[in-house]
């Protein structure tokens, strides 16, 4: 079958910042609903007389006073826009999370935002520099990225080679491997590097983990089982944000599209040590009307041709999306 390869900103202003909302009692809101902007994958970003007029709030997840963003149209415009109102630099942004400022994976902004979702950005804290003595074939760490070139721990098996190294946790991102930085590197590569390392050797991991606020340092987190319901936003609509092409209004999935891409993350997950819910989501739109696995791989290689997908999980991926549709998951 033919799988395929498969300035620093100005200050902020009042038009950016809430000065009287605190951390935890911020509540989101969202802007008049506009249009949504023609979907047309690998077209530069719309004017912003195209792009959906909503407003919403966001704070630092260590703490800050609370900001208005909009006129975003993908994660790095979104990073943006939050730099701006904070006045860091996009960079410092590690990766959001929805309705929560603790780092919840479950909670974590992928492809889709509740138009009344409050984000959290959890920004650069303490460097680590770590040597790990890798005495089994996996190391027992899930992989994911912020879709700005930062991959991060999302996940520490029990029991695992990574999981007897306490300073390693959910939520650091990983900057250099064995002194090879790999910021800008997609997730399934950074997983397959990490699995390609030797066993029985020692190698070395840079981290920076996401600075905390004093009332958030904790025991360490696993992060979510993979078992746990993971509903993508609030509201009735939400905001779809995609790689290539503008960003749409879209109606909240339903339950055979959260079915769909959990089962299609879940596989992600077991077949290439990642998780990432715009990729499952993806996936999960192409397949929607395929009618044979063979059409299914055609359409994955024209949609996401830089991954190498295995043909055993082409396939699984295919059974799952059949499976949903059946309703047998």
């Amino acid at each position: 079958m033919p799988y395929g390869p498969w300035k620093k900103k100005n200050k902020a202003t009042k038009e950016h910042l809430v000065e009287n909302e605190e951390l935890s009692g911020g509540h989101a809101g969202a802007g008049s609903l506009g249009k949504s902007a023609v979907n047309g994958a690998g077209l530069p970003p719309p004017p912003a007389s195209l792009r959906p007029k909503l407003v919403f709030h966001t704070q630092l997840a260590h703490g800050s006073p609370t900001g208005r963003i909009e006129g975003f149209t993908n994660v790095k415009e979104l990073y943006a826009k939050i730099a701006e109102a904070f006045n860091i630099s996009p960079p410092d942004i590690l990766f959001c999370t929805l309705n929560t400022h603790k780092i919840d994976m479950e909670k974590l902004l992928g492809g889709q935002i509740g138009l009344e979702d409050f984000i959290f950005a959890h920004i650069k804290g303490i460097k680590k520099e770590v040597e790990v003595y890798k005495s089994e074939d996996a190391l027992g760490l899930t992989i994911t990225d912020n879709g700005a070139g930062y991959a991060f721990i999302k996940r520490i098996r029990e029991g695992s080679v990574a999981d007897e190294v306490k300073v390693i946790c959910v939520g650091d991102h990983i900057e250099c491997i064995n002194g090879r930085n790999i910021v800008g590197t997609r997730h399934y590569e950074v997983a397959r590097m990490l699995k390609d390392l030797p066993k029985n050797t020692t190698f070395t991991i840079k981290l920076i983990e996401p600075m905390k606020a004093f009332e958030m340092l904790e025991p360490r987190s696993k992060g979510s089982k993979p078992g746990n319901d993971n509903k993508i936003g609030t509201g009735r609509s939400t905001l779809r944000l995609r790689s290539k092409g503008p960003a749409t209004v879209e109606d909240e999935p339903t339950e055979f599209d959260e079915k769909a891409i959990k089962k299609v993350d879940d596989l992600l997950e077991s077949y290439m040590g990642i998780r990432d819910t715009e990729l499952a989501a993806t996936m999960v739109e192409v397949g929607r009307d395929k009618k044979n696995p063979d059409e299914f791989a055609m359409a994955l290689d024209e949609s996401l041709g830089d991954f190498a997908f295995p043909d055993e999980f082409v396939f699984d991926v295919w059974g799952a999306i059949g499976d949903a549709k059946q309703g047998r998951i």
